[in-house]
């Protein structure tokens, strides 16, 4: 049966919405769209989302059948997709701590899609659902057994869809025991083995792990305890560790990678804010290999990692004890394989497709329940 799905992507401060026609020949996107600087362009989420809609109304294109939500976090209860309902929407509420910048934006957007259709059915799509199969040693924390108890303190990992519609896109086969590097404005990677997760670098909140664009990375628990001792609270904490740190903390000017490297030759700033990045993904990448036992793939996707051929360069250029060795004509065409023949880690470049992921998740809940 064919269904028109709507996925919407909602992040921090922008919105991606993708309307799909959807079969069992698979899913092709009638229209994509999206919204930026919510919060200045438009007050908020929930109008953004009703812009869109109004948007695709005028426009002429059909009613959604279904609509899809890519949701930042399902914490301990939800590890698959599930239907939009009263009861999830209050976890949802419940959860806002762990991912105070996106899981607000994302529950505007599922009411304001509510508001308008009461009755279309809506499916939330979490992030975290593609980490779940990680081994309980991989999602615990060295804390006492009474804190893990309920299971809600343990390593979640998020850009799950993303990585999901790579491990579809390339498949389990050919990636074999594989590291996915998703680097953009937020930045995480995946070890991957017969495509399942069996490691990742975010945590329990999407701030740890890599250098990001305004998050920290891992920083050691002690330093946020000296901070604390030393004027700042729990909020101008999370201010600092989610916004005002990354890129955009160590350069003091901007977060966008292309600006950056534009800047590099003249600003110190910038070029250590960029030397930090590579730094710290070449190094996390080998974390990821040895949790992986071994690399046979790396793929690069994500804002930066699917056209920043520098960046991409000056990674592979630390990994050679790894195997990896660029071919740098195909890398600055952004080729589908850009590791030299004789390179013994296959390099990809693949564009990833969250929405996409979506819209597949939502025509299999929906009609598992019809």
């Amino acid at each position: 049966m064919t269904m028109h799905i709507l996925a919407i992507n909602s992040g921090s401060s922008s919105l991606k919405y993708a309307l799909f026609e959807s079969d069992e020949g698979g899913e092709r996107p009638i229209v994509r769209g999206g919204i930026d600087r919510i919060g200045e362009v438009v007050p908020d989420h929930g109008v953004a989302v009703n812009s869109a809609l109004d948007t695709l109304a005028a426009k002429g294109h059909p009613m959604p059948d279904a609509v899809g939500h890519r949701v930042l976090h399902g914490g301990a209860r939800f590890s698959a997709p599930a239907l939009v309902n009263d009861a999830l929407i209050e976890c949802l509420e419940e959860l806002v701590p762990l991912g105070p910048l996106h899981e607000p934006p994302q529950i505007l957007g599922i009411r304001a899609v509510a508001a308008r259709w009461p009755k279309l059915p809506q499916v939330a799509c979490f992030d975290t659902a593609f980490h779940r199969t990680m081994s309980e040693v991989a999602q615990r924390y060295a804390i006492p057994d009474e804190l893990c108890k309920d299971g809600i303190i343990r390593r979640y990992g998020f850009h799950g869809l993303s990585y999901e519609f790579i491990v579809s896109t390339v498949g389990a086969k050919e990636l074999g025991s594989a590291v996915i590097a998703h680097l953009g404005a937020g930045s995480s990677l995946a070890a991957v083995r017969e495509g399942r997760c069996v490691d990742t670098t975010m945590g329990f909140t999407p701030t740890a792990g890599l250098v990001m664009g305004s998050r920290i990375g891992d920083a050691d628990p002690g330093l946020l305890l000296y901070l604390l001792d030393h004027g700042y609270d729990v909020e101008s904490l999370r201010e600092l560790v989610t916004r005002r740190s990354g890129l955009i903390g160590v350069s003091g000017t901007t977060a966008d990678v292309r600006q950056l490297l534009s800047a590099r030759a003249s600003d110190p700033r910038a070029a250590l804010a960029l030397d930090l990045f590579v730094w710290n993904a070449r190094k996390w990448i080998g974390a990821m290999a040895a949790s992986a036992c071994g690399i046979q793939t790396l793929v690069f996707t994500g804002g930066i990692g699917q056209h920043a051929t520098v960046i991409r360069s000056e990674i592979a250029a630390g990994l050679k004890h790894l195997g990896v060795e660029l071919d740098e004509e195909r890398n600055a065409r952004s080729d589908r394989i850009i590791s030299s023949d004789s390179s013994r880690c296959k390099v990809l470049v693949v564009a990833t497709d969250e929405e996409r992921m979506v819209v597949r998740h939502t025509q299999r809940v929906v009609n598992a329940a019809s």
